[in-house]
């Protein structure tokens, strides 16, 4: 792969107002009666489409290529026994499509990077059966945003518990299309280094995203520069098809590489980064640090 100017990718919100977006708790929300309950939720949706078809010109219009759409986007979608909200996405569906059809004219790459709570390899039935009803609900909505169901259009997830690998890779083939096709796995700092997650992606038939930062604290590395970061590079591409679609992540710590927290911009990219063609920033500094990254030196 020959090197070339990577495609950024910008985090959910922005640092500034111009994306912010609505929500609920789940304890205001059981408050309310039924119909004041779809009234709040076509409220919050409604502003939610609305500021994200606005995402697609405010990155088109900052030379970002790729956005993650927050996984809280729509409040109370997967809760189960309750398709309140379901019904008022459908309520909303032109306008959802609508919204998509900015980021596929602009030509900008979205993925969703569902919360932590989502685990598919879980020893509790209970736990997998919710986790798998919220990557449906999150699969809903990139179909209804007109995303294609493939690794384009990542949904992205960590290893989940710890020392289930084999678990993990066995539920995924079973998993509705809608989340099998789009599918990507993520090594993090504790439970799931590469090494870990690699076997899992092959088996599964689904990508690795590297994240060198999470793989320096995992490893106890002295810095992103260690030779393993190259090698994980590649590893992670050999998952991708076509190659040319691989994404990794890119943060550095506040207080060194063996720091956990994202610092505001990034002041170390890998070498090992210099030919991938899809990088995710995920500094606190968000469009700020993007700007950062490609200003002319």
């Amino acid at each position: 792969m020959t090197a070339a100017a990577p495609a950024w990718g910008l985090v959910c919100m922005t640092v500034g107002p111009e994306l912010r977006f609505r929500t609920i708790t789940r304890t205001r929300y059981e408050q309310l009666d039924p119909s004041a309950r779809e009234a709040a939720l076509h409220s919050i949706y409604a502003h939610n489409i609305a500021r994200t078809g606005a995402a697609a010109g405010y990155c088109a219009g900052r030379g970002i290529g790729m956005y993650r759409l927050s996984s809280a986007l729509f409040p109370m979608l997967d809760l189960q026994g309750d398709d309140t909200g379901a019904a008022v996405l459908d309520a909303l569906a032109p306008e959802l499509r609508a919204a998509g059809q900015g980021f596929l004219d602009a030509g900008i790459r979205v993925l969703m990077h569902p919360d932590q709570f989502i685990v598919l390899n879980s020893d509790s039935p209970g736990v997998r059966e919710r986790s798998v009803q919220a990557m449906v609900a999150h699969a809903r909505v990139m179909d209804g945003l007109g995303l294609e169901r493939s690794p384009w259009n990542l949904l992205l997830l960590h290893g989940g518990k710890g020392g289930r690998g084999a678990e993990l890779a066995a539920v995924i083939p079973d998993l509705p299309d809608g989340v099998r096709l789009r599918l990507a796995l993520e090594n993090d700092e504790r439970a799931y280094g590469p090494a870990d997650l690699l076997p899992v992606c092959e088996q599964a038939g689904v990508p690795l995203v590297f994240d060198a930062h999470h793989h320096v604290v995992h490893d106890a590395l002295p810095d992103q520069e260690h030779p393993s970061v190259r090698q994980w590079v590649l590893a992670a591409r050999a998952t991708w098809t076509p190659p040319e679609w691989q994404v990794v992540h890119l943060s550095n710590g506040i207080d060194g590489p063996q720091d956990r927290r994202h610092s505001f911009l990034v002041a170390a990219v890998p070498s090992a980064y210099a030919d991938v063609p899809w990088i995710e920033v995920e500094a606190k500094g968000k469009e700020e640090a993007i700007a950062a990254l490609t200003a002319p030196v």
